[in-house]
């Protein structure tokens, strides 16, 4: 091969090369973008901060609600108790077994924040009247007879308590 052939080959790579200028980055836009980001990430974490203490007051403020729910559904379990312990009986061993049963289920009642309702003055926020009697004891606006108590949880009322009034 001569020379000349070799020269005209090699032309390309014996001459200098520029270098290349690395293209040139918007970093303004690049940054805003990583804003935008940290922006939507933080409201995100805000959202979900919220979304938990919003549910943990939901669950705070429902239990409540819950407990009462429940508390209905056993409140006729302690009316019949109430019955046998109002009932004659002879065994007296019996007799105290409703009464510990009794004593225990009030107990747990007690533990759940149950009270029952106890007034002598009629109070239609709390009582039922149901009957309307004549008593010479007691004055206009009392109650004279309960025929089912009543119970709340603080100031929720589970049940009315159903009684006679004093006329």
């Amino acid at each position: 091969m001569s020379k000349k052939k070799k020269a005209e080959e090699n032309a390309g790579y014996d001459e200098p090369v520029a270098p290349v200028e690395p293209e040139i980055v918007d970093k303004p836009e690049e940054i805003s973008e990583i804003d935008i980001l940290k922006d939507q990430l933080l409201r995100q974490s805000a959202e979900y901060d919220n979304y938990r203490k919003r549910t943990a007051r939901e669950r705070i403020e429902m239990t409540p609600e819950i407990t009462a729910k429940i508390v209905t559904e056993f409140l006729p379990v302690i009316d019949n108790i109430e019955r046998a312990l109002q009932a004659e009986c002879s065994d007296e061993n019996y007799k105290k077994g409703i009464e510990m049963i009794y004593s225990s289920f009030m107990g747990t009642l007690s533990q759940l924040g149950v009270e029952e309702i106890v007034e002598e003055d009629f109070d239609p926020a709390v009582h039922q009247a149901v009957q309307h009697v004549e008593h010479d004891g007691l004055e206009s606006g009392k109650v004279a007879q309960v025929f089912q108590k009543g119970y709340k949880i603080g100031n929720k009322i589970i049940r009315f308590a159903m009684v006679a009034i004093v006329k």
